[in-house]
């Protein structure tokens, strides 16, 4: 099941202000590939940030929200931003079940 992991954090906790956060930032991509096995994550689709919206956005194929929450924790992300875990559709996917309807 892919999910959307929408990360955000204030200018205060912004790893290019501050020298704890950078610290976990710097480790998070290494962490999350080694722990992805354990909270059950087939795939990391993609990571990608807008910088100066203090936005991360990460995309995942996983069995549960749940094992990504325990991951965000694991890993540091929760512990300098907020995050939102939501579950996605393909687009075509949700065009071809629309067609059926």
């Amino acid at each position: 099941m892919l999910f959307g992991v929408f990360a955000v954090h204030s200018p205060e906790l912004c790893p290019l202000n501050n020298k704890n956060s950078k610290k976990i930032f710097l480790e998070i991509q290494g962490k999350m590939r080694t722990t992805q096995k354990k909270f059950n994550i087939q795939k990391i689709l993609g990571f990608y940030m807008s910088v100066l919206e203090h936005q991360w956005i990460i995309i995942m194929d996983a069995k549960s929200a749940h094992d990504i929450e325990q991951m965000c924790i694991a890993v540091g992300i929760s512990t300098i931003s907020t995050v939102k875990i939501v579950p996605m559709n393909d687009f075509k996917k949700t065009v071809d079940r629309l067609k059926l309807t």
